[in-house]
This record gives structure tokens, sequence and C-alpha cells, in this order.
């Protein structure tokens, strides 16, 4: 039997990281899942698995333990589990369509354009 590498236990290189479509802060819409429909704005992006949360979508509920040295009281809380990148699409905000965002190279700096409207997404 030969050795088990983890994932996990590796280091963290450049390559592993997956460029993603969206960004923090991006108004985005759920194309797919059970909160198909919902538009949110995203919280947080997570490079290495190419998922995302979004405010208001695939709520979940987690029971809390209490842990009265820090202050927090038990109980169930619902929270925004993350979901897959490619479940999402940027909803623009000049149009308010939801788009594919296409990449131009306006004053020498890369951005994403609408590529229904042809408006900047990266204010």
């Amino acid at each position: 039997m030969g050795i088990v590498s983890n994932k996990k236990e590796r280091k963290m290189t450049n390559t592993d990281k997956k460029d993603l479509h969206v960004k923090n802060g991006d108004r985005v819409i759920v194309i797919a899942g059970k909160d198909k429909g919902k538009i949110g704005n995203i919280k947080k992006v997570d490079r290495t698995t190419g998922r995302v949360t979004v405010e208001g979508a695939n709520m979940v509920t987690k029971a809390q333990k209490p842990q009265p040295a820090a202050g927090i009281q038990g109980g169930l809380i619902k929270l925004e589990a993350p979901i897959d990148s490619s479940n999402v699409m940027i909803v623009c905000p000049a149009c308010d369509k939801a788009t594919r965002p296409a990449m131009k190279v306006i004053d020498g700096k890369k951005v994403r354009v609408c590529k229904k409207c042809g408006e900047q997404l990266d204010a």
C-alpha cells in the first residue's frame, strides 16, 4: 500500500485557486437548486472549492451548542450555506438582467462587462 496524500495537508498554491466569474458584493441570481430565482449579494467567495455564499439563499438550520464563556446562546440557528459558483449568474446593475460577464481591456485595466448592454460590472 502506498502513502495516501490528503488535499488538506498539501500546501496551497496559486494553481489550486479557481478563477471565478463572481466577486464579493456582486448582485447575483440563483439559477439552479432549491432556491432558484432568488436574488442576493455575495457574502463570501471560496476560490479553492469554487463555492460562494449568497445572502438569503441556501438557508440551513444548525444546532448551536451553548458557550457561556463566549456569550453564545444555544439553540437552532439559520445560516447561509455555500453553493457552487456555476449555480449563480451576475445581475447587471444597468439593465437589471442576468448576464454572463465578458472581459474587456479599458484604459489598460481588465474589467468585466455586461454581455447584454455593454455596461461595466466593476465599479
